[in-house]
């Protein structure tokens, strides 16, 4: 695996990139945003680590670039920021985890290998289907029948974790982490109104709902008679 840390605290970089080294993991370390934008130009990686606050390009405008030149790298935001704040503007930059400092190592080593593997997984499944409901990962289309269908960012990025995870059970507290990026407990009802706009779009003008709510337990989206 190889993987970018951008981080301007030398300490903190030699202590991950030791741990890394451990589990043979090549870590690759840039002390500032301008440097980090350099070497993402001329290597490609696996997972991207970025601290927020960094000399030359901060890490959310490193993040954004990130996301506009490989969609389909995972980025992870590395920082001391961790207000509910800070994060939301992590996510609206495009990251796919947010981790705050002070970290165990262990949480970091797991989710950027978590990280690594979702990606590996996208790369693989181009396209995700269920009935007559296609999602092309590529070019972000989606389609029901013969009909496309628009969806938000994050409408999309929700549909694609049903689609991963077809036929299975997913908790509200695993559509929190997996799509938001939200590690606690929360009652906000964000996710019961994306479902409900999935189901507007992808299921009101269908006989056959695919799109459920198991009681008590979560979603899942699956064929009716299953």
């Amino acid at each position: 695996m190889q993987v970018l840390l951008v981080e301007d605290d030398p300490k903190l970089a030699a202590f991950v990139q030791k741990g890394f080294f451990s589990e043979n993991i090549n870590l690759e370390i840039a002390y500032d945003g301008y440097i980090g934008k350099r070497i993402l130009e001329q290597h490609k990686f696996d997972v991207v680590i970025l601290d927020v606050n960094l000399p030359g390009l901060n890490g959310f405008q490193l993040c954004g670039f990130v996301k506009a030149s490989w969609p389909e790298t995972p980025v992870m935001m590395l920082t001391a920021l961790g207000m509910l704040q800070d994060k939301i503007s992590g996510f609206q930059a495009g990251a796919d985890d947010y981790l705050s400092k002070p970290f165990d190592f262990q949480e970091l080593l797991m989710r950027t290998k978590a990280l690594a593997r979702r990606a590996g997984a996208y790369s693989q499944a181009k396209i995700l289907q269920i009935s007559d409901l296609v999602m092309e990962l590529d070019g972000q289309i989606v389609k029901r029948g013969n009909r496309i269908i628009d969806l938000s960012k994050r409408e999309f990025d929700l549909l694609e974790y049903l689609l991963l995870n077809k036929r299975k059970i997913v908790s509200r507290v695993d559509i929190l982490e997996k799509v938001w990026g939200l590690h606690f407990d929360t009652s906000t009802n964000v996710i019961d109104v994306y479902i409900n706009y999935l189901r507007r779009k992808i299921d009101k003008d269908f006989e056959q709902k695919l799109i459920h709510t198991v009681v008590g337990r979560g979603y899942t989206i699956r064929e009716p008679w299953q």
